[in-house]
């Protein structure tokens, strides 16, 4: 599984990541403390923006794990989405970049993120308003498992499920940081509630990319599983 200890090696990536990545994820220096936070989700932001979303037919993505984004101030810059630049100056006075990412400083980026429980509900909202809009383009939104004890989710869930918000695709990076659990682990919280649910390793690149672009008639969760928090 991948490291995910206090600081983990960024080589740890490098049998399935790009150097171009790697690269700028390593220029992303000052919130250390965060890195465990950060590297658990390199697998998944790089394959959803690499393969799956196309923002030209009207994808959208928000990320609600804002805590520790090295890993995504990375891959938007190594997909051309914001400065390289910006990268050296993390949190400095006059930087976007902060330890959480600003939808106001940062054009990319959809939300302002980092509070637990409140990108899963924003991104129901947004599908909702997009289907009664008769706009197209998918909606995906990446937690983490901690935010499942939030809940702000659990209703979010329920409101996803009874509404069919097909174009609606959680993304969760399960690390075992969850407190309160679920019986039969996440998917199963989202499955009760009428969501198509897979479950994939975060190694696996080629089973992740398929998740992601599975659909269907009903709001669809991908639980990406890596190593768990501290290990």
């Amino acid at each position: 599984m991948i490291r995910t200890d206090p600081d983990p090696h960024v080589d740890s990536f490098t049998e399935r990541l790009p150097a171009a990545v790697l690269d700028r994820l390593a220029r992303v220096t000052g919130d250390e403390k965060h890195s465990a936070a950060a590297h658990s989700t390199l697998d998944a932001l790089w394959v959803l923006h690499d393969r799956v979303l196309r923002p030209e037919a009207g994808d959208r993505f928000l990320l609600s794990k804002g805590h520790g984004p090295a890993s995504y101030y990375a891959v938007l810059a190594a997909r051309g989405l914001m400065p390289e630049a910006w990268l050296d100056d993390l949190a400095g006075v006059d930087s976007p970049l902060g330890h959480h990412p600003d939808r106001v400083l940062i054009p990319a980026v959809e939300i302002s993120s980092g509070s637990l429980g409140h990108g899963l509900p924003i991104a129901v909202g947004l599908a909702r308003g997009l289907d009664i809009a008769g706009a197209g383009g998918r909606v995906f939104v990446l937690i983490g498992d901690a935010e499942l004890d939030e809940g702000s989710n659990h209703e979010a869930i329920a409101v996803a499920g009874r509404l069919a918000l097909a174009r609606l695709h959680c993304i969760i990076i399960d690390n075992a940081s969850a407190s309160l659990g679920w019986p039969g682990g996440v998917a199963r919280r989202f499955a009760v509630e009428g969501w198509d649910a897979a479950e994939v390793d975060s190694r696996d690149h080629a089973a992740l990319a398929a998740a992601l672009e599975a659909g269907g008639a009903m709001p669809r969760v991908t639980v990406v599983r890596t190593a768990a928090k501290g290990s």
